[in-house]
């Protein structure tokens, strides 16, 4: 099995997801943009991650490169392959079927809690009504057609979506982890411009270790879901 990872920066990388695919069995590869890597071809891949980052995906004049990621995801989609978003990445996929992407009336960069939606076998979210959930966002997008939406906060309905049963967009970061909170925040720190849904480079910090340790077991669950060995 190989899980194939897209990075469009060097400080949003898999943090939680690696150990987990190692255990699970997956020879691991990348493309990461920033180093002008190759895409692979979407056939040889099982499973694609693709990750966040703080450029939009309607930069395509600064970055030539987003218009040959949205049609290798929609590629991956249309073969059938699991397909994982993450913010940004969420974000992508959704450009890559159709749908509008644009800025969020709110940004939203923090601790914050997203109510679920969908508790269906399908949503791999698991049965809490509300879960604590690292955000690092000011765009939103519209749901592809045919899309479930699995959650949404106060700041931005479209927190999450499932399509068919092989692709995941969550708009939030499940795979945040203690040294990933500080990169983001060392090197995005400028966004925390004091505002509702934007909490302050010491309160993002302080998270408890147990709010990281949640998060990573609903990424587990998740990455369970799209698993097919």
């Amino acid at each position: 099995m190989r899980a194939h990872y897209l990075q469009h920066v060097p400080f949003e990388g898999l943090g939680s997801i690696e150990p987990w695919l190692t255990a699970a069995g997956y020879e691991l590869s990348r493309t990461a943009f920033f180093e002008q890597q190759p895409l692979p071809s979407p056939a040889d891949i099982d499973l694609l991650i693709v990750m966040g980052g703080p450029m939009s995906v309607n930069d395509e004049q600064l970055y030539p490169w987003l218009a040959a990621e949205k049609q290798f995801i929609g590629e991956a989609i249309r073969l059938g392959k699991s397909v994982l978003g993450i913010c940004l990445g969420a974000q992508l996929i959704a450009a890559a079927l159709g749908a509008r992407v644009y800025p969020n009336g709110e940004k939203e960069i923090g601790w914050f809690p997203v109510q679920i939606l969908d508790h269906g076998a399908m949503s791999a979210l698991g049965p809490a009504a509300t879960e604590l959930v690292f955000h690092w966002h000011g765009e939103t997008f519209d749901l592809p057609s045919g899309a479930r939406l699995l959650a949404e906060s106060t700041a931005c309905t479209n927190q999450a979506f499932q399509l068919g049963p092989s692709v995941i967009g969550l708009q939030f970061h499940l795979e945040t982890t203690p040294q990933a909170a500080k990169d983001i925040v060392e090197n995005s720190r400028d966004e925390l411009v004091p505002a509702r849904f934007v909490q302050s480079e010491a309160q993002i910090l302080s998270a408890a270790p147990e709010c990281y340790a949640a998060v990573n077991r609903l990424m587990e669950n998740i990455l369970g879901y799209l698993h097919r060995p």
